[in-house]
């Protein structure tokens, strides 16, 4: 079968919207694993012209990326996608567990999401009386200073994490402490005053998909809020991780 009767054999049963038909015939071929052009080629039965076009223009869009071998992949951009989509999950279960960090710690709990150059408060417990930070939920802050900040950049590939860090406010020294020691603490970095600490929740996959935090006066959480909240903000993130991976195996 030449390449011409195979290409319109598949889009028969399209959408009859022909390019993008034929872009996700790119996707789908790449499910298997990385290919090669000719590769690529074979897999669809595009022509090779079109699927080096095509593929070219993925990648721009981050659905498309290429191994060390030069070759076609998935790009990291589906699987941001992919952890939007289970967003509604993650928020069903963040209020129980950002109430009960708050009352471990008796400080305000939030979880945030990156979006672009800022980052999103996506749910919150705060605490109920006396000197707080409040954060309503649908705040976007800045992605250049925050221990929730720092979490959501530490685990970045290198590009991104490297346009994340100008004009930040923390190092990739500062990055790098926190993969190894997976949390992240702030002291008056994103306001005077104010401390926090932050941890990641990862996707069933193992990306890192929203921060889990609290913060509070500087005056309660001290110049080290990490030493202080560090095991309970951790166990949260745990907590909604794992929430994940139960509704990924159902």
């Amino acid at each position: 079968m030449d390449n011409g009767r195979m290409d319109s054999t598949r889009l028969e049963s399209g959408s009859g919207v022909g390019v993008l038909d034929k872009a996700a015939q790119v996707l789908t071929a790449l499910e298997s694993g990385p290919l090669t052009l000719a590769g690529l080629v074979a897999g669809t039965g595009l022509a090779r012209p079109t699927a080096h076009r095509l593929a070219v223009a993925l990648e721009h869009h981050r659905l498309v990326a290429r191994d060390m071998q030069g070759r076609f992949i998935l790009g990291p951009r589906l699987a941001e996608l992919s952890s939007a989509a289970g967003e509604d999950r993650l928020l069903a279960t963040a209020g129980p567990v950002l109430a009960r960090l708050r009352d471990i710690t008796g400080e305000s709990a939030q979880l945030w999401r990156r979006q672009g150059d800022v980052r999103i408060c996506v749910a919150a417990a705060e605490r109920p009386s006396g000197l707080r930070d409040t954060i309503p939920v649908g705040s976007q802050l800045t992605m250049r200073a925050g221990s929730a900040a720092q979490v959501l950049l530490a685990w970045e590939d290198p590009e991104r994490m490297h346009r994340g860090l100008q004009n930040a406010a923390f190092s990739a020294a500062a990055l790098s402490g926190i993969r190894r020691r997976g949390w992240a603490q702030s002291v008056g970095e994103r306001e005077a005053g104010v401390a926090s600490v932050s941890a990641p929740v990862r996707s069933p996959a193992g990306k890192i998909i929203a921060a889990v935090s609290v913060s509070g006066p500087l005056e309660r959480l001290t110049r080290t809020p990490g030493r202080m909240h560090a095991p309970a903000v951790l166990a949260a993130a745990e907590r909604l991780s794992e929430s994940l991976r139960r509704a990924a195996a159902e």
